[in-house]
């Protein structure tokens, strides 16, 4: 009996420090606390190419070596000073293609981003863009970068 009092204490703990980590709307903070921790690989807003449904990249590798990205990315909203994830509007499950782009050494690339089938046209805020990046050596000889890049919804 002592036993099953304790457990339900721990359990009802538990629930309530997972309930700490939801905003009182539901927002969930980023699970990035570290991002552009690499300061060979950068990825920046195209000027001119922000909308609320989308924009373009510009990722740029100093580097001597090859890096590696996906179309996966997360959008997060600042709010209080702190980073949360934005809702998804689809139903149910979803992906994304796995496709690997590379940027090789010294290169300069594009990459145009559409949210609108997963986030929808995002109102005014500030916002950042995180995708993760690799500089892959081998199979299982790869380290992992989030790179993210900042921006602001006006209207």
């Amino acid at each position: 009996m002592k036993k099953s009092k304790i457990f339900l204490i721990f359990l009802a703990l538990a629930a309530m420090s997972l309930m700490a980590c939801v905003k009182e709307d539901g927002q969930l903070p980023t699970p990035y606390e570290l991002v552009n921790n690499t300061l060979d690989l950068t990825m920046k807003v195209k000027e001119g190419s922000l909308s609320s449904e989308g924009l373009t990249l510009i990722f740029e590798n100093t580097t001597d070596v090859e890096a590696i990205y996906s179309e996966f990315f997360a959008l997060e909203k600042k709010t209080d000073k702190e980073w949360y994830q934005v809702p998804v509007i689809v139903k149910g499950d979803y992906g994304f293609n796995d496709i690997a782009y590379i940027l090789g050494p010294g290169e300069s690339q594009e990459f145009k981003m559409d949210w609108a089938w997963l986030y929808g046209s995002i109102g005014p805020g500030n916002y950042r863009l995180v995708k993760e990046v690799l500089d892959f050596r081998g199979t299982g000889d790869y380290d992992s970068y989030f790179l993210a890049a900042e921006f602001t919804i006006t209207e």
